[in-house]
């Protein structure tokens, strides 16, 4: 299983926010291009960056930061997600060196959006889901809409999503723990592989995952993604990642 560090980029720098919310911000670094290399040195094998920005007008704002980061770390697979709602964007990217591209929004309101992607770029597509109360959110967790997460989730079985990245909207950078049975519950249920995130505070959560990530049905899980718990340095990257590769030696 992975312990995926995030870059959550809003104005250039690199932050985390509380429950979504842009008004109540945590600046972390102002070298986002800096941050990577940190956490690559630690042992990261996967990057997640969010460009803040461009989820919340629609289109991405920070691309040329994210450009940076992977020109500069080549050998870490990114994945980056944020106001990417065309083919265009993902092509940028794609492009760019970024090795998977996060559709959310446009995965909810234009599931042939998805398709097509997948289709344009096998095994490089996949699909946020952010959710409040098992509800999906879009437009940078602004709107909550009435449709589960697992019923949007099903409608990516058979199109060549490589990964569903699930978010509890509610856990996300407060530091109380990831929702496991949430988590776990999706990951029974979809074909697709899950990455967790939102909550994750300290290795026991990474343990947590850990012991249900090969669940009897479904794909399982694959990833977790964690942000302030690593900034705040109350979780230990290289220590996460260690014990997650030990576990599958």
């Amino acid at each position: 299983m992975l312990v995926i560090p995030a870059i959550d980029l809003k104005d250039g720098q690199c932050v985390r926010l509380r429950q979504g919310r842009m008004e109540d911000s945590t600046v972390f670094s102002d070298d986002p291009v800096e941050m990577a290399v940190h956490w690559l040195e630690r042992g990261a094998k996967r990057l997640h960056i969010v460009d803040l920005n461009g989820a919340f007008e629609g289109t991405p704002v920070n691309a040329e930061i994210v450009t940076a980061i992977a020109k500069t770390c080549p050998q870490l697979p990114i994945q980056i997600g944020g106001g990417i709602r065309n083919l265009e964007s993902v092509r940028f990217y794609i492009e760019a060196g970024v090795s998977f591209v996060i559709i959310g929004t446009a995965a909810v309101k234009d599931p042939d959006f998805v398709k097509q992607a997948c289709e344009a770029f096998p095994e490089k597509i996949i699909v946020g889901l952010d959710a409040f109360n098992g509800k999906v959110a879009t437009e940078g967790w602004s709107d909550v809409s009435e449709v589960s997460v697992v019923e949007v989730a099903n409608k990516f079985a058979d199109v060549g999503v490589s990964a569903l990245v699930y978010t509890d909207i509610a856990r996300d950078g407060m530091m109380q723990g990831c929702n496991i049975e949430a988590t776990v519950k999706l990951a029974e249920q979809s074909p697709v592989p899950i990455i967790a995130s939102g909550g994750i505070a300290k290795l026991a959560d990474i343990v947590d995952l850990r012991a249900s990530a090969k669940t009897k049905t479904g794909a399982g899980i694959i990833g977790a993604i964690t942000g302030r718990a690593i900034y705040e340095g109350k979780l230990d990257l290289t220590e996460a990642q260690a014990y997650c590769n030990a576990e599958e030696a």
